[in-house]
């Protein structure tokens, strides 16, 4: 299956902008921030919950007490993934994202009497300074078995290799940059800037200045039938890529985005979306401006096996 009805996420205690991540985070505001910040992003966060429980997605929500400093801990999808029976831990680039694995991502799913029999832990890879950040890097086409990955400080290719072999998933890495100051640099995380759904894939074609891969990625959306949605850098950089299909109980499904992205699209890219899932959006300005990421990075998929 490409979605699922069951959410993971965690509702922060202190989000603030992560120093750590911002060297390479180029979606990081470097605006002051306000001591009202916290609350924004708790508001926003429980805002955006409440439109998945009204849709009908379960969500499993991890309270972040604050313990351990994890700015970032509301994007869990960086730290851990799902798939069968199987679930991954991923080595993260900042050392203070290493410590969100303490809040215990899986004790809050086995609350819920959601087990995971095998775990994939890469994050002795951490030692060595290779990095792969969960499906924030990782774009999958679960259907097709295929793993989209632009190259990064955050996404070494080695790893995703492994990640593949292990999985039976095939590679399909690119390089996606942004021009900051007048240079390009790599995205950080694929899925700013690309997301796969059932029958789709919206896609920033722009950040990708290599034309015989671009035509690699065509090939392969061709092939897996997807119909592609392009997307500028202008949307992009207001999170229009962070986007994520889901479903609910009862397999309707949903394509969830922050309102910044959607005021973002053209009304013919809205109802192209439409085709293929009801749009839920909800605003997250504050989440984005000062974490760099969006709807999609708040959600972990929870996926069980059959």
């Amino acid at each position: 299956m490409q979605t699922t009805d069951t959410i993971l996420l965690v509702r922060p205690k202190q989000f603030r902008r992560n120093e750590q991540t911002a060297v390479n985070n180029y979606f990081q505001g470097k605006e002051d921030q306000n001591s009202a910040l916290k609350y924004t992003a708790i508001e926003e966060f429980d805002n955006f919950v409440a439109l998945l429980n009204y849709a009908g997605v379960q969500t499993v929500v991890l309270q972040d007490e604050g313990t351990y400093d994890t700015p970032d801990s509301i994007f869990p999808n960086n730290v851990i993934s799902f798939h069968g029976d199987t679930a991954i831990l991923y080595p993260m680039f900042a050392e203070n994202r290493r410590r969100e694995r303490q809040l215990n991502h899986l004790a809050a799913l086995e609350k819920l009497d959601i087990h995971y029999k095998h775990i994939i832990d890469y994050t002795a890879q951490e030692d060595q300074s290779k990095f792969l950040e969960g499906t924030g890097v990782l774009i999958l086409d679960r259907v097709n078995k295929i793993a989209y990955c632009s190259i990064s400080d955050r996404a070494h290719e080695d790893l995703l290799q492994q990640f593949c072999d292990e999985q039976s998933y095939t590679a399909v890495p690119f390089h996606a940059v942004q021009q900051v100051q007048g240079i390009a640099l790599p995205i950080y995380h694929t899925n700013v800037m690309m997301s796969v759904g059932t029958n789709f894939c919206l896609i920033c074609w722009d950040c990708i200045p290599d034309l015989l891969e671009r035509k690699k990625l065509e090939q392969q959306f061709a092939r897996t039938q997807k119909e592609v949605i392009p997307i500028s850098i202008e949307q992009m950089n207001q999170f229009a890529g962070n986007i994520l299909e889901v479903k609910n109980k009862s397999g309707l499904p949903f394509i969830c985005m922050s309102t910044q992205a959607f005021d973002s699209l053209t009304e013919i890219q809205k109802k192209t979306l439409e085709k293929y899932g009801l749009i839920l959006h909800s605003s997250l300005y504050s989440i984005e401006k000062y974490g760099g990421g969006s709807a999609r990075c708040m959600m972990a998929e929870v996926f069980l096996s059959a």
